[in-house]
This record gives C-alpha cells, sequence and structure tokens, in this order.
C-alpha cells in the first residue's frame, strides 16, 4: 500500500470497545461487564498503532446496521448497532442510481426492501435482468433517480423471521454513502469515539458494464471526506477480487476479499473466463495472492467450520491458520440469532422466527481464532465476547 494521506489527523481515538462501562441489551438494559472489560482490553493491548489492528479481537460487526432489530440498511438500523454497542457498522452495500449516486441497499433489486411495489408510478419499472448470470425480476437502483428512490421507504427483508421488525416498515429512507460518511462524522462526534464502517461494492462487474462503475466513485468520496488512508476508519470490502484490486490502485483504506461458497466462482472470475473457484482462492497460494493486494478476507462461516450432512458443525477448517501465517485477518459472515440461521445443533425448536442458542454457536466461532465476525445481532455478539474473553 502506499504512503498514508494527511487525513490521519481525523482518526481520532477510542478504537476500542468499551465494555466496562456498559453493553445495551435488545430492551435497552444496560449490564455491566467488569471482567470482560478487563478481558477485552488485555487482547487488544500490546496492538498499538491505528488502523485495522487496533480494533478489538474478536471485532462485532454490525451487518447492515443491526438488521435482527431494524429494516437493514436504514440510519435506524446503523444508529441502533451503535447503541448496541458495535465495534464496526457496515454501512453500507453499495449500489448505483441511475444518475450516479451511490446508495446503500442490500442488493440492486428492491422490490424486497423497500415499498416500490405500492407505488403505482414506478409499475412500469418492474423488469428482468441477468444479474451476474441469474434472471432476476424486480425494480432496480440504476432505473431510478436518487430523487426518486428518496420516494421510497424501506422495509423489513426476511418479515417471515422477523416478523416484530415489520412493526418498522416505512420509518426510513434509503441513505447515501455520502450520507453516510457525513453521518458517520456526527456520530463520531456525539459518541466521543471513533466510528468505524465496512462498505462493500455490490455487483462491480455488473455496474462496469452498465457504465456506472463502483470503485472510482467510492473512491472519490472517500477522498472528499478525508477517508482514504490506511489507517481511515473506512474498511472496504467486495466478492469480487478485481473489485477490490482496483480500490488498491485508488486508495490506502483496508481492503477486505469476501468468499462465498467453495465451489462458487466470484463473478468477475467468471467473466474473465478464470476457471478458479473460492476453494483455490483459500488454499495457501490463493491466500498469499489475496495478501498482496488485501488485509483480510471475509469468508462465509461455512469455510471456517463446515457443515455436515444434517447440518451440524463438522470439523474446523486450516483457514483461519493458513490466513494468520500471510498476515490476513479474517471477519466471516454472518451470526443470526433465529434459528434457520443457526448450526443444527444450536437450534431450539422449528419456529423461524425463533432464537436458539446462538451464545453456544459464537463461542464456538470465536474458538477458531478468527479476527471479527458480522452479526445482525451486535448487542448478543458482544456479551458473546465478553463470555469468551473472560473465559
Amino acid at each position: 500500500m502506499r504512503s498514508d494521506q494527511a487525513n490521519e489527523k481525523n482518526q481520532g481515538t477510542g478504537r476500542r470497545a468499551i465494555l466496562g462501562a456498559a453493553v445495551f441489551g435488545a430492551s435497552g438494559a444496560v449490564l455491566g461487564l467488569p471482567g470482560a472489560a478487563e478481558a477485552a482490553e488485555a487482547r487488544t493491548a500490546g496492538q498499538g498503532g491505528r488502523g485495522l489492528k487496533s480494533l478489538p479481537v474478536p471485532t462485532i460487526i454490525g451487518h447492515r446496521g443491526t438488521s435482527g432489530y431494524r429494516p437493514e440498511h436504514t440510519f435506524g438500523s446503523y444508529n441502533l448497532a451503535l447503541d448496541l454497542g458495535a465495534d464496526v457498522v457496515e454501512a453500507g452495500d453499495l449500489v448505483p442510481t441511475k444518475d450516479g449516486h451511490l446508495v446503500c441497499r442490500h442488493e440492486p433489486e428492491i422490490g424486497g426492501t423497500t415499498d416500490v411495489a405500492s407505488h403505482p408510478e414506478f409499475a412500469d419499472r418492474k423488469t428482468t435482468k441477468m444479474l451476474d448470470g441469474v434472471a432476476t425480476t424486480g425494480w432496480f437502483t440504476e432505473d431510478f433517480t436518487l430523487a426518486e428512490l428518496k420516494t421510497l421507504r424501506a422495509v423489513e427483508r426476511i418479515p417471515a423471521n422477523r416478523p416484530h421488525n415489520t412493526l418498522y416498515n416505512g420509518r426510513w429512507e434509503i441513505p447515501t454513502f455520502e450520507e453516510v460518511l457525513k453521518w458517520q462524522d456526527e456520530q463520531t462526534r456525539k459518541r466521543g469515539k471513533q466510528v468505524w464502517i465496512y462498505p462493500e461494492t455490490k455487483h462491480p462487474t455488473y455496474f462496469r458494464g452498465l457504465g456506472l462503475g463502483l470503485e472510482e466513485r467510492v473512491a472519490k468520496l472517500l477522498r472528499k471526506y478525508g477517508k482514504d488512508g490506511r489507517n481511515s476508519p473506512v474498511i472496504l470490502q467486495s466478492f469480487e477480487p478485481s473489485s477490490i484490486q482496483k480500490l488498491n490502485q485508488l486508495v490506502d483504506n483496508p481492503l477486505v476479499v469476501l468468499l462465498s461458497s467453495a465451489d462458487s466462482r466470484p463473478y468477475d472470475f467468471v467473466e474473465a473466463g478464470d476457471p478458479r473457484t473460492v476453494a483455490d482462492l483459500i488454499t495457501p497460494k490463493g491466500l498469499r495472492e489475496i495478501a498482496g493486494y488485501a488485509q483480510g478476507i471475509g469468508p462465509t462461516l461455512d469455510l471456517i467450520i463446515p457443515k455436515n450432512a444434517d447440518g451440524t458443525l463438522a470439523k474446523p477448517s486450516t483457514l483461519v491458520s493458513d490466513a494468520h501465517k500471510v498476515g490476513l485477518v479474517l471477519h466471516p459472515y454472518t451470526m443470526r440469532n433465529e434459528n434457520p440461521f443457526l448450526p443444527a445443533e444450536y437450534r431450539k425448536g422449528g419456529a423461524a422466527d425463533a432464537y436458539g442458542d446462538s451464545f453456544g454457536a459464537f463461542k464456538t466461532y470465536f474458538a477458531t481464532g478468527i479476527d471479527g465476525v458480522f452479526t445482525d445481532n451486535a448487542d448478543t455478539g458482544l456479551l458473546a465476547r465478553a463470555d469468551f474473553l473472560a473465559g
């Protein structure tokens, strides 16, 4: 990576989670954890410096905010993630508008995350497109101007698992990435500690083909707000290695390559005719290659501990130690409290919206040596980390 930019003066202090003061539970109650605080301080002591390695380990990353409790990628979700104590907020998944603005949506298709279907003025925008080789029907951000998207409101994406989140349908609009960068600064000042964010470039090859390249737009905004340095509190991620390689040429931010199932191929590989799969990327050779342009990987949890045919956890893989050998951090995804998302042995009953033993699952994953984890339930993750570090 190249030399730091002058924006290092903006980095601030307080990169570690303050577990000893209070950790907010889902109900808003405050739980004192002095013993866990000492353990967390011990775990982070001696790391020194700033940047990615200054974060507590294991890092609790609020997945799309705190999407276990609020509709994802809204300021309601982002703010609650901070209230609950998340070390980093994944704000957000970046997709472009027709007029070139970056907005935060899990996917460019927004039929499942907004109320667009109830807007008759946009009925004719519904269409079917090939998105990374998959026929996808709905409404797409690239067919709307920012002004048009701002007339929509966010809704819960998986109401069958999170019926309580539907209470908040319609309350928040779609945020832009520029609004998120301003929010980050405002919240850093308000809370007296540096707020970290973890945006992702979504489907970059697809959008590059539409003339809506993501990396240049991301870099331009990061430079505008002085957040393009090696120690900047903005970690960038993508499922397409070439997107991370492009960002590596444009900014000095910490970079992370996301990794899906072992038999999958990043779509930029598909387009380029590269026959490699994720299985090739997680070999020692593949990890050394990634370490040449990125600081970390974000594997699916199944790459850390595979599952047996019955959905229970099998023996952990060697991915954690292999990645650490080449200096890469690991931030796997995604821990969720609800039964369907947990390994079979941690489920309680069969209800789709009921919580299982997520604390037990967190402990098992933490024991592999991962450096952090994406979770929809930041409060659960923080309590699980406190238990693990104190234990």
